[in-house]
C-alpha cells in the first residue's frame, strides 16, 4: 500500500512539474533582441512572484507628453536573490533607466537586461536584471 501512495505522490509531482515548465516561455519566443531599448520611468508596480519578477514603470513621451505603463520582465527570484536583489531593491515612485529587449508582440513590455537606479544622493547604479536575455555585464547590487 505504501508503495502505491508513494508512486502516487511521486506520478502527480511530476505532473504538475511538468505543467509548470511548459508554461514557461523562452526569451526568444517572447522578445526580440535585435530590438533593444531603454527607458528612463517611475516605478508602478514590482511583482516578485516565479518564474519571472516584472516592474512596471511609467515613462512620459518627449514630445506628445503622453504617458504608457511599461512591463519589464527580470529573471526568477531566486537568481535575483542570489545576485543581492531584495524584494525593496525597486522602491515604488522612484525613478530607474531599463535597458533590454521589446516585446516581439508591439506591446508595452521588454525584457529588461539591466537596471539603474538613480536614487538621490548617490551615483546612479547600475544592476543586472537575471534575464535570460540580458547581457550579465551590470554590477551587482
Amino acid at each position: 500500500m505504501k508503495a502505491y501512495l508513494v508512486g502516487g505522490v511521486i506520478a502527480v509531482a511530476l505532473v504538475l512539474g511538468a505543467g509548470r515548465t511548459f508554461a514557461h516561455h523562452s526569451f526568444t519566443a517572447e522578445f526580440d533582441g535585435n530590438k533593444p531599448i531603454t527607458l528612463t520611468g517611475i516605478v508602478t508596480k514590482v511583482e516578485w512572484t516565479n518564474p519571472h519578477v516584472w516592474f512596471y514603470v511609467n515613462v512620459k513621451d518627449k514630445d506628445t507628453g503622453k504617458v504608457t505603463n511599461w512591463g519589464a520582465e527580470m529573471g526568477p527570484p531566486h537568481m535575483l536573490q542570489g545576485q543581492g536583489w531584495r524584494r525593496d531593491t525597486l522602491k515604488i515612485g522612484e525613478e530607474v533607466t531599463i535597458k533590454g529587449s521589446l516585446a516581439k508582440n508591439g506591446t508595452s513590455r521588454m525584457n529588461a537586461s539591466s537596471v539603474v537606479l538613480t536614487r538621490t544622493g548617490g551615483k546612479p547604479q547600475e544592476l543586472d536584471a537575471a534575464s535570460s536575455g540580458g547581457n550579465g555585464e551590470a554590477a551587482k547590487p
